[in-house]
């Protein structure tokens, strides 16, 4: 894409059909081709079918910003050239998404041209019963892809234009009207259905789509329309609110995802075990969620749980991709630390003896405080970890953990983190160190080692990770979630809840986290937070739930400050922000560029 494109992407001159991995698109490239020499066979609708997987990566495979608009990451950087978007502030973010805007309607011309063309050159032309499977998957597959695109359009920018067949000419898009939410997601709703209806029960490739996919996005789809039925968008022009219509999306919502639960086989990864601690300060061993983030051992396959993953293609593919440079520093890989976890997210790890939140623990500096380090419940004091949730581990570093260094792509041994002590010789039991280089950027006291890598052979930018777009945990939250607003706390939605908690070694919710809805709900948002962390998902769930305010403050309020672990002041947000700092949040502005070249098209409120 150039700065000259803007709605759409003239698919037939920038049809790229290239190998994310060579069991799921090893296909030659093709450009521009002629309908004379395309569109003959099979393997032509896979090709272009390839293409348009391609162009679908980077609209989703950066999700992780989007937590930079939440409560619990930092996030440096704008995104992965040439879709930037704005993460470095939690608030009046609505603005900085043109260059989305105009990918995801890319995505979307190439899913129209997939499906227009199989459905009119290649299925009449179909000789056997299995050839037209074939296509029908296919054609289900791009319908998927759209489903998913405009699925994103509209929980950003409420109605948008709607393209459902491929663009010959410009005047086509220059003259659109944007379409109310309600008839783009009936429309989305049709996509995933039939996905659903015609994809086979497992993707053919790692990275392909299979049916649980299609059912998980559908149910998802019901369940951010209940949220929106229930709590309104006052933002969106002529959205109502309807509690009878919420309860109904709710419902339709918990039957798809108990579908994706009890019809596929599908498990947790590794069975959702929760594996080993290890030893404090040490990291040779690390509990099964980490494995589940890095490709040598979870995300290739998970053993099920990935649903659908979003693949790269490694060394020497022009398809990498670089969470390692992202998701730490420089004494691994030579990293940018362009993402850290806000020191407030380390008193959301429950203590695996309770099975509940600890005291939050006492920022303490130990510059000026000796005893830090040993004061019990210091947040410099190692100790005050013990005993939390595997998954904490499996996710951060804190003072005196280690993680493994790593130079261009060699493994150099471990490393240990301590806050405020970079490139230090330090001496550990003995053991002569040199501390976490973070790259000036942790301003935190925590680190963070989920999607990092432990192993050596890649450099910073040429990993091979797939990018979970939706995993079987997810849905198990929602289930219990949709559930939860039809008839409260369910048993079977208990049940599902308590296994995402096992995996970190927490033991079963206690009668108190289940006795009314709004208990249960509060115990289903600490999950998310926890389970989900850096993937994308939180900046949704506030925005769905209206839970800005609830999180930031109120209008004209004192906003939120962000502390490290020392207890000095990092961040502020919302500080006597007014309500219009708010919507925006809510809602994002459509691009001036498009309105500028089509009239027809209006503003979003809160940006007027």
């Amino acid at each position: 894409m150039t700065k000259k494109i803007h709605l759409i992407l003239p698919l037939l001159t920038i049809l790229v059909i290239t190998s994310c991995r060579k069991d799921l698109l090893d296909q030659n490239p093709t450009v521009a081709p002629g309908l004379n020499t395309f569109w003959l066979t099979e393997g032509d609708a896979l090709s272009a079918l390839m293409g348009n997987y391609s162009v679908f990566r980077p609209c989703f495979d950066r999700d992780y910003h989007f937590d930079g608009h939440g409560d619990f990451l930092k996030v440096w950087n704008t995104g992965a050239a040439p879709i930037s978007i704005a993460v470095n502030n939690p608030s009046s973010y609505g603005g900085g998404a043109a260059a989305l805007f105009r990918a995801l309607y890319g995505s979307i011309v190439h899913s129209n041209y997939v499906i227009e063309n199989v459905n009119s050159r290649l299925l009449p032309n179909a000789k056997t019963d299995a050839s037209i499977k074939n296509l029908e998957a296919i054609i289900g597959e791009a319908r998927l892809l759209r489903g998913i695109a405009y699925f994103r359009l509209i929980s950003l920018w409420g109605d948008v234009p709607y393209i459902y067949k491929p663009v010959k000419d410009p005047i086509e898009v220059d003259t659109i009207s944007r379409l109310p939410i309600s008839s783009v997601k009936d429309s989305i709703y049709a996509d995933f259905t039939y996905a659903y209806e015609k994809l086979p029960n497992k993707g053919e490739a790692i990275g392909r789509a299979g049916k649980p996919a299609a059912l998980a996005f559908r149910g998802k789809l019901q369940l951010f329309w209940g949220s929106w039925k229930k709590n309104g968008w006052p933002e969106l022009e002529g959205f109502k609110q309807s509690q009878t219509e919420a309860t109904a999306a709710f419902e339709s919502a918990a039957a798809d995802f108990k579908k994706v639960i009890n019809d596929f086989g599908l498990k947790l990864f590794r069975n959702g075990e929760p594996g080993e601690w290890g030893e404090m300060g040490k990291a040779d061993v690390l509990p099964n969620y980490y494995y589940m983030f890095i490709p040598s051992t979870g995300n290739l396959n998970a053993d099920g749980e990935m649903l659908m993953v979003i693949t790269h293609g490694g060394n020497a593919t022009g398809q990498s991709e670089e969470y390692m440079r992202v998701w730490t520093g420089v004494s691994v890989g030579l990293s940018q630390n362009q993402v850290v976890a806000r020191y407030e997210i380390a008193d959301r790890y429950q203590s695996t003896i309770t099975g509940d939140f600890l005291p939050k623990m006492i920022q303490m500096n130990p510059a000026t405080n000796p005893a830090a380090r040993t004061t019990p419940n210091s947040a410099v004091n190692p100790e005050s970890y013990r005993n939390r949730d595997y998954r904490m581990k499996a996710t951060l570093l804190w003072d005196y953990e280690k993680i493994m260094g790593i130079g261009t792509t060699e493994v150099t041994g471990y490393v240990p983190f301590i806050y405020k002590s970079w490139s230090a010789n330090v001496t550990i039991d003995g053991v002569n160190y040199v501390t976490f280089n973070d790259n000036s950027t942790n301003l935190s006291g925590i680190e963070e080692r989920k999607f990092v890598r432990n192993y050596g052979g890649q450099n910073r930018s040429s990993g091979d990770y797939n990018w979970p777009l939706m995993r079987l945990a997810d849905v198990y939250l929602m289930y219990a979630e949709a559930t939860n607003e039809v008839s409260g706390p369910q048993a079977d939605a208990i049940e599902l809840v308590n296994k995402i908690r096992h995996r970190g070694n927490l033991p079963p919710l206690s009668a108190s986290k289940t006795a009314s809805k709004t208990d249960f709900f509060n115990a289903i948002e600490q999950e998310r937070i926890i389970e989900l962390f850096g993937e994308g998902q939180r900046t949704f769930d506030l925005r769905r739930w209206r839970a800005l305010e609830r999180v930031f403050g109120p209008a004209y309020g004192e906003g939120k400050w962000f502390q490290d672990t020392y207890g000095n002041n990092w961040e502020r947000f919302f500080f006597n922000a007014s309500e219009q700092t708010y919507q925006r949040c809510y809602i994002y502005q459509i691009p001036e560029t498009e309105i500028a070249r089509n009239g027809k098209l209006t503003q979003n409120l809160p940006w007027r």
